[in-house]
């Protein structure tokens, strides 16, 4: 076994100039460990088992095969605290030591094959959003980066936008950067996003980092040291941030009586959700005269006491929207943990999020980029189709996965198809204009903008007038199918359930049923995939059935898709037919569920439920 004298670990100083070459770096590491010093390096399945050690080969594998399932489609995601029932702490120290240093590799290698030649002082940002676990497990990754041969740079508590602008505004321009967040989910939950300057990782980049340091994670007998002689630097990113999103809306208002306070005589109210979005209020709207009075839940707090951080969540836009009517406000903010997402509240109380939030960004892009595509997620409704195409604009439905909406947006954009949005009803969206990046703030900072100009034009309707002509599907229902398998299979079961539907459907099996199409993308392969010569990898296999009869014609859809971060299988549908939802998921129950065998490796619990009482849970 390895030996288990200890000193601490001593992280670089950061200055320039003084990155060690990636052995000397590796040498300095195995003499200042402050805990055992990993395996002899050997192949993880070839390790031996012996009296002196408890691994074998079959612990290797599993051990492999946790840090692997703690990716998460373009992120790592996991259980940091122990508080949940049914769950362990998986996203331990010593794994996201391993994640870290995987990136860093990666990152390192990337660079150098850009390059062609060896770099040196490969800088990478860290930030981080309140939560409890973040502290210790930021140890790991400052522990990880220097394992592989970088500069660590600490941000402490900052935003996801934020990370990655600070690869890109100077003087930092970082050449990578790591959010430490695990977005809505509870407090127990953390995770890392990752960032290069060209922007978000894939899933497969992802996946080819977790599985490096699923071989890394398995050799060591190792805990992360909590002993740091040197520290990341601390670097005042997000003051930079804020003055950019300051400058930006001072520009394209351009007010002509005080430039520097175009917000002046506005009431803005912003809902922070104890998360990393209260920056937003004294940096931002503040400084531009705002006022922000009524504001909620700005302080960090990562218990989230008051309620989930999440645009999404009932409970989050019905304290905001109780505050936008006693204050008398212009606009209510919504913002999710990192600030990522966000929705809106306008000033008669209305919330804005889901396909009211797309709808309400597209019709400003429209305004600015006419005929532009749109590109949402394959669970957007058909009154949203017909809102984007009445403004001269083009729709592109694409697959479930904020990434795979922007990867798409970026793809048809090389392709020559103007795209200036992308977003998925989760409240993830981004701008052409604004690096492709799904940035909460930044999607608020362009509803504020056209806010202003709205009034200098003479106008008193406020925000929420320029969706007041979307219809709202009259029925919308989620149901979910757990998949019965151990965790390691639970991904190829789903895969054969989704492509067994998309079987069904195809051969005419569900009468009324048809796969549903967009331009030249359809419904095969993973749903709605790309129609040119590269197509992008398929994360989570997902189709769309358009369902029609002979009285309503087309009426509504169902979509399938497989969960990325829980062994099961969402289901959604929406109707504008009365009774739709019910009858689409009893004809889901009978004729394919049923019919094909799968409610024998599927719990259909909840859809058996729904379709006998028409409730949800």
């Amino acid at each position: 076994m390895a030996s288990t004298s200890t000193s601490s670990i001593s992280l670089r100083n950061n200055a320039p100039g003084t990155r060690f070459p990636s052995s000397t770096a590796s040498k300095l590491l195995h003499s200042n460990l402050k805990f055992p010093l990993l395996m002899p390096a050997t192949k993880a399945t070839g390790i031996k088992s012996s009296s002196a050690t408890r691994y074998n080969e079959a612990v290797i594998d599993e051990e492999m095969d946790k840090i692997r399932r703690l990716q998460n489609g373009s992120d790592v995601r996991g259980v940091a605290l122990q508080g949940e029932k049914g769950r362990t702490v998986d996203l331990s120290p010593p794994a996201v030591e391993a994640i870290a240093e995987s990136f860093g590799e990666w990152v390192i290698n990337g660079l150098e094959k850009e390059k062609g030649r060896v770099v040196e002082n490969v800088r990478v940002s860290l930030g981080r959003d309140p939560r409890l676990s973040g502290a210790s497990l930021s140890v790991a990754v400052f522990s990880g980066l220097v394992r592989a041969g970088c500069l660590a740079f600490d941000m402490g508590l900052a935003t996801t936008p934020a990370c990655f602008m600070s690869t890109l505004l100077t003087p930092f321009a970082y050449d990578a950067s790591i959010m430490m967040t695990a977005s809505h989910l509870p407090y127990t939950r953390n995770g890392l996003k990752f960032f290069t300057r060209r922007g978000g990782l894939t899933s497969p980049e992802v996946e080819e980092i977790c599985g490096k340091a699923a071989r890394k994670y398995a050799n060591r007998l190792a805990k992360v040291s909590t002993m740091l002689k040197t520290p990341p630097e601390r670097v005042d990113f997000m003051s930079t941030y804020a003055k950019h999103l300051r400058n930006i809306i001072k520009e394209r208002v351009n007010h002509p009586f005080h430039y520097d306070t175009p917000l002046k005589g506005f009431q803005i109210i912003v809902n922070a959700g104890n998360g990393s979005g209260g920056f937003f209020t004294w940096d931002v709207l503040d400084k531009l005269g705002a006022e922000t009075f009524g504001s909620l839940h700005l302080n960090p707090d990562g218990m989230f006491p008051n309620h989930i951080p999440n645009p999404e969540d009932k409970i989050a836009m019905a304290l905001t929207r109780a505050a936008v009517l006693e204050n008398s406000a212009d606009l209510g903010i919504v913002f999710d943990t990192d600030v990522d997402r966000s929705g809106v509240v306008d000033k008669e109380g209305n919330p804005i999020n889901g396909d009211r939030l797309i709808a309400l960004m597209s019709a400003i892009v429209l305004r600015e980029h006419p005929g532009t595509t749109i590109v949402t997620d394959a669970r957007t409704s058909m009154a949203l189709t017909r809102f984007i195409i009445d403004r001269g604009g083009q729709h592109c439905l694409y697959r479930v996965g904020y990434r795979n909406v922007i990867d798409k947006g970026v793809q048809l954009n090389k392709n020559g198809i103007e795209t200036h949005l992308m977003m998925e009803t989760s409240g993830h969206g981004a701008l052409k204009e604004n690096y492709f990046l799904d940035d909460g703030a930044y999607m608020v900072v362009k509803i504020i903008i056209e806010m202003v100009r709205m009034k200098l034009a003479g106008s008193d309707e406020g925000i929420g007038s320029l969706i007041k002509d979307l219809e709202e599907p009259l029925e919308s229902v989620e149901l979910r199918i757990n998949i019965i398998s151990e965790p390691r299979h639970a991904k190829a079961r789903g895969i054969d359930a989704i492509e067994t539907f998309r079987s069904y459907v195809e051969e005419g099996r569900i009468e009324g049923w048809e796969l549903d199409s967009c331009g030249d993308c359809w419904v095969a392969d993973g749903c709605l995939v790309d129609s040119n010569d590269d197509p992008a990898a398929v994360d989570a296999h997902m189709y769309r059935a358009k369902v029609s009869d002979e009285k309503l014609g087309q009426h509504g859809w169902i979509h399938l898709r497989q969960s990325i971060h829980n062994p099961n299988i969402a289901v959604n549908m929406q109707s504008m037919a009365p009774g739709g939802c019910l009858s689409m998921t009893k004809t889901l129950r009978d004729k394919f569920l049923v019919a094909s065998g799968m409610d024998k490796i599927l719990d259909i619990t909840q859809i058996d439920k729904y379709a006998r009482t028409g409730l949800v849970k």
